[in-house]
């Protein structure tokens, strides 16, 4: 099993950073997902499942996303996700959004990745090395795009 956990400061508004999470954004922050939708909404978004299509080179993988885990607050939101990619990964993740101050916000992006069966635990010792590569460049992309957003507003 891979497991991740990546801090970081935006220096943009909670607000702001949350809306790049939205589902009619999350390919600015996702640019590799070529297809997010809604495929079921229950109250309060747990439970609530995703159609998520990602693109890697020629590849495209289409699984069920279901929410784990949200809140929207003033001062904190959370969202936990789920799915299974190729019959042979597990994927948990999720994004916090800690409000500092009006123009700073807590970035903690964590989650972890399990083989669920032999090709799968196998294709995860290979790719370790990388992971840490993937979760610093999805964070650096939130930071960008938020930055983004800011100058806009």
């Amino acid at each position: 099993m891979i497991t991740w956990r990546s801090e970081r400061e935006i220096a943009v508004n909670i607000e702001e950073v949350w809306e790049l999470f939205n589902d009619d954004q999350i390919q600015r922050i996702m640019p590799n997902v070529v297809e997010h939708v809604l495929l079921e909404k229950k109250p309060g978004m747990v439970g609530s499942n995703y159609k998520q299509s990602y693109k890697e080179g020629k590849r495209v993988e289409t699984y069920v996303v279901t929410v784990l885990e949200f809140e929207e607050t003033e001062t904190r939101k959370h969202q936990k996700w789920s799915f299974v990619l190729g019959k042979a990964f597990e994927i948990e993740f999720s994004f916090t959004l800690t409000k500092l101050d009006e123009g700073r916000t807590r970035f903690l992006y964590e989650g972890q990745n399990k083989g669920i069966n032999f090709l799968g635990r196998v294709l995860m010792k290979l790719g370790e090395k990388s992971n840490n590569k993937v979760v610093q460049d999805f964070m650096d992309t939130v930071e960008r795009e938020a930055l983004k957003q800011n100058i806009r507003t």
